[in-house]
């Protein structure tokens, strides 16, 4: 066998060690416990703070726009969908306010034209030319459209 031939066998050779050592230093130790990711992370994300406390928690303080909500087009959207996470504001309820929508950017997020979405699913405008001075709420309630 040919002297460089010998010498790229040896570096590959290397090369091939070092990435392997390497890879094994890096891989955490719970790595592929329960598939392709780390087991440990399971842990680590179910001790994060919860920040989404879910629509039933709404009722007991908002019952009457909750129950208008359910009667609407909105009724299966879950209120933090539009108003953001609720964790704070359950807490504090009057320092901590929820984000209110009142913008034609945030409503077209949903109901703007769009190939992909299906129409009988949700309604959906031309946002520039449907009353393009007004904000979507000044003629639609959210909680009952």
């Amino acid at each position: 066998m040919p002297s460089q031939l010998k010498r790229l066998l040896v570096l590959g050779v290397i090369i091939i060690s070092l990435f392997l050592l390497l890879k094994h230093l890096a891989t955490p130790v719970s790595f592929g416990q329960y598939g392709h990711y780390r087991g440990n992370s399971l842990n680590e994300i179910a001790a994060l703070p919860v920040k989404y406390v879910g629509s039933k928690t709404c009722v007991k303080c908002h019952d009457s726009i909750v129950a208008l909500k359910l009667e609407g087009l909105h009724s299966d959207i879950q209120c933090e969908n539009c108003h953001g996470p609720a964790y704070l504001h359950i807490k504090t309820p009057k320092k901590d306010k929820l984000f209110r929508p009142d913008s034609r950017e945030f409503c077209a997020k949903c109901h703007s034209f769009n190939k992909a979405r299906p129409e009988k699913a949700v309604t959906q405008q031309d946002i520039k030319n449907h009353h393009p001075e007004k904000k979507c709420i000044t003629c639609h309630n959210p909680h009952q459209p």
